[in-house]
């Protein structure tokens, strides 16, 4: 419970003036518009040259307005180091992407805002001078002077990401430019159930931040991450000068993970389109596509779920394929109606051979099978490229998914088309058998789409899944509950939820990805009899100033917990057995509070490849801080209800059950993985009572201490 003031009631007016003050401050601490370090204005010659020019970075220049009438024959941008312009400068192209053999000859311009990258290496240290110049008649028709001793703004290296939760870790951060991160080394387990890049003001992260796509654009929570290298950048207008901190932010928990915080006296480049977003993230490394846009069509037995990625789209498709069968699905030849002439589909299988995941991009051009020069062809085989990209693939209960990523553009007109993102447009699919060359073969007219189907592929949330509820849920089956009875001693740790094997299909609660380990068992249901005494080791942390490895261990009559963070009439609700003591003056504290252990991924989350607990326990580490465990001793009084549960003193929803018996009760075997709710449901032999389970415990310790 925390413990509020109000402000005296002459403060108010200088309340309000500073929260007016930080409001102020919180806009942006840079003049907007903002393009770098002024060099200076075109200098006019001739032909109506005109424009001011800045200094983006070391290497880039911005002109903003230039104008220049275009009429000169051999006109371009030019950079030299002598005294004054001359034919011993370096030519700058501008577009910097063309087509020809050689640059583009300046066209005309009327206010246009240009952005011109040294070349070879060069950088405004080594020039004096930016001139408009004419080639064939060595003229020149405008320039500007770079002062020696400019500055030009530079990227800013900062800290790594503090370690908070989750694994997270990461070289140093670095600020490209006022809205691009570049995050080095980044290891993340992914098992955060609504974890986001985040960015806002104030002294820590908080919940009022703004959500930053990650490296490839989307808004969906973060995958893990293995070491990659990415970068991100910030939505809308928002820049680095606007924001105090960049965190890994869980918003359904409101839990910081790690964060880094940014310098006020930042001088970073503008962001004017300099930086190329980049990553070193693998295909083996990214997950199936986590939208929440799915349609099924083919009478319900195709899957298909989409999400916008930049310029990308990545496409998840899900069907029970027999073996050597393929799914296809594309942009339909026509608008309003399923055409497969003039097509462009994507052919995803299973290489059974290879038991690999495979996917070729192919242009239909006859109705018939491949023969090198038309048909249904992959575009490699007809000359062209191959645009779609491998994600990932899995065969899981008979269903084959496979998803790829590919261009929203058309990158090859003749044999490609573009992917809408205004509007809906009609798609195509089909099943069909796979020939000797591992190409789609002619399908059957059952196996292909009938009627016209459409797909929006800019939607949000468009979701009509309904047929495959085996597919819908995506999900490995939960493993078996746990139980622990007949130990008097027990640790107490912290470790992953284990997602859709673990706490919340255990438990039916949600899960901010961490939960209770007892004697390193997930969130085990615990047998305990009244009247006997038991002692919890607990290792949940000490730090309070990191609430994300503060877990304090009480039991309590709640099966959410988070006793602390709860009103005060929420809390006389709860029925508390041990864990929490009142100070002086009524205020409940935690006395549970020892040393941080936690389980932790080695790599990411491989609960869903799991198959058992077993397994999983062989994918975790334990990492514990300096320090020693918290003794906490229960003596069950006769009192207790059946029903009660260990929990987090500081969040909900990291505990389960322990199940109070009368002395003699029979209850389940130690290591049975069937936990029953009633003790008497379909007892074990008679002496299997938790007296006797304890007494045949401490035997064997005897035996295997001598």
């Amino acid at each position: 419970m925390t413990r509020w003031a109000a402000p005296p009631h002459g403060c108010a007016p200088l309340l309000a003036l500073l929260l007016l003050f930080n409001a102020d401050l919180a806009v942006s601490r840079r003049p907007e518009p903002y393009y770098g370090r002024l060099i200076g204005r075109l200098t006019q010659y001739a032909h109506g040259i005109r424009g001011t020019v800045y200094a983006v970075d070391e290497s880039t220049v911005f002109v903003r307005g230039f104008a220049y009438d275009g009429t000169g024959p051999d006109a371009y941008f030019w950079v030299g180091d002598t005294p004054q312009p001359s034919p011993e400068g370096t030519l700058v192209p501008y577009p910097e992407d063309y087509a020809s053999r050689d640059p583009p000859v300046l066209s005309a311009h009327t206010n246009s805002d240009i952005l011109l990258r040294l070349p070879a290496g060069k950088r405004l240290r080594d020039i004096k001078w930016i001139s408009v110049w004419c080639r064939r008649f060595t003229v020149n028709f405008g320039d500007v002077f770079i002062n020696p001793g400019l500055e030009p703004p530079r990227p800013r290296v900062l800290p790594e990401l503090r370690r908070l939760a989750h694994g997270l870790r990461s070289g140093n951060v670095s600020v490209l430019d006022a809205k691009t991160f570049y995050i080095p080394n980044l290891h993340y387990d992914g098992a955060g159930p609504d974890a986001y890049f985040w960015v806002g003001n104030g002294t820590e992260p908080n919940p009022f931040g703004t959500k930053v796509p990650n490296e490839m654009g989307s808004l969906n929570p973060l995958r893990g991450y293995q070491g990659e290298d990415i970068e991100i950048q910030l939505p809308g207008k928002l820049t680095a000068y606007d924001v105090d901190w960049l965190a890994v932010w869980c918003v359904e928990y409101r839990h910081n993970f790690g964060h880094v915080y940014l310098p006020k006296d930042l001088d970073v480049p503008p962001a004017l389109g300099q930086t190329k977003i980049t990553t070193s993230s693998t295909t083996s490394q990214t997950p199936h596509s986590t939208s929440n846009n799915c349609k099924e069509i083919l009478d319900k037995r195709l899957q298909v779920r989409w999400e916008i990625q930049g310029e990308q789209v990545q496409i998840t498709l899900s069907a029970r394929l027999r073996r050597d069968q393929y799914m296809a699905f594309g942009v339909s030849g026509a608008q309003g109606r399923p055409v497969m002439l003039a097509a462009d589909v994507a052919v995803a299988y299973w290489d059974s051979k290879a038991n690999q995941p495979r996917v070729a991009d192919y242009t239909i051009t006859h109705l018939a099978q491949c023969d090198g020069e038309r048909g249904v062809c992959p575009d490699q085989r007809l000359g062209g490229s191959n645009d779609v990209v491998l994600v990932s693939g899995s065969q899981k209960d008979g269903v084959t998914t496979v998803t790829y990523r590919r261009p929203l553009a058309a990158t090859e007109p003749l044999r490609d088309k573009a992917v809408l993102t205004s509007r809906a447009q009609s798609v195509i699919a089909a099943f069909g058998p796979l020939n000797s060359r591992l190409e789609a073969n002619a399908h059957s007219f059952m196996d292909t789409t009938r009627t016209d189907v459409q797909i929006d592929f800019g939607a949000q949330n468009d979701n009509s899944c309904l047929g495959l509820a085996e597919l819908a849920a995506g999900g490995p089956r939960p493993w078996a509950a746990r139980v622990l009875a007949g130990e008097r001693r027990l640790t107490a740790r912290i470790g992953p939820a284990a997602g859709l094997r673990g706490y919340t299909p255990l438990t039916g609660h949600p899960s901010w990805g961490i939960a209770w380990y007892i004697n390193d068992q997930l969130i085990p249901e615990i047998y305990v009899e009244r009247g006997q005494t038991y002692t919890f080791l607990v290792e949940g942390g000490d730090d309070r100033t990191n609430p994300a490895k503060f877990h304090p261990f009480y039991i309590s009559d709640s099966s959410e917990g988070g006793f602390g963070q709860k009103r005060e009439e929420d809390q006389r609700k709860q029925r508390v057995f041990a864990g929490v003591a009142y100070d002086n003056e009524g205020y409940p504290y935690p006395t549970a509070v020892g040393r941080y252990c936690e389980w932790t991924h080695k790599t990411i989350d491989q609960s869903a490849t799991s198959e058992t607990f077993e397994d999983y326990m062989k994918t975790l580490q334990l990492e514990c801080n300096e320090g020693e465990p918290a003794v906490l001793n229960w003596t069950v009084a006769h009192e207790t209800p059946d029903l009660v549960y260990y929990q987090c003193y500081t969040h909900n929803n990291l505990g389960w059950k322990i199940h109070v018996v009368d002395p003699g009760t029979p209850v389940p075997l130690p290591g049975d993985q069937g936990a029953r709710v009633n003790a008497a449901d379909t007892p074990p032999p008679r002496d299997f009572t938790l007296t006797a389970l304890v007494a045949a415990i401490a035997t064997l310790r005897n035996m295997a201490a001598r």
